[in-house]
């Protein structure tokens, strides 16, 4: 492996760690409005994603398959997180609220 690959790993573990943390320490009233946000990031997930599966079009089968999945969990996260976002908005709302 070349070293900017030990960098990119180094980075992608410290970030996860970072990120735990952050996550673990967030208090369930700030979670929805972030929940939302990230929905929004996400997005810019699947648009990477769909890059990637064009970068890739005419190389190996193998990369093509990895770059379809990668679309497809992107996608299923969005929709899944909007799912969830708009469910613990909806136990915010009145009777009377429709």
């Amino acid at each position: 492996m070349e070293p900017i690959q030990y960098i990119l790993i180094a980075v992608f573990i410290v970030g996860m760690v970072v990120g735990y943390f952050l996550i673990s320490h967030v208090p369930p009233l700030l979670h929805t409005p972030l929940m939302s946000g990230m929905n929004a990031l996400s997005g810019i997930t699947v648009l990477g994603a769909l890059v990637a599966l064009a970068a890739v079009a005419e190389d190996s089968l193998f990369k093509l398959i990895f770059a379809g999945l990668a679309v497809i969990a992107a996608t299923i996260n969005v929709f899944a997180g909007f799912g969830v976002t708009d469910r613990m908005l909806r136990m915010f709302r009145g009777k009377d609220d429709v």
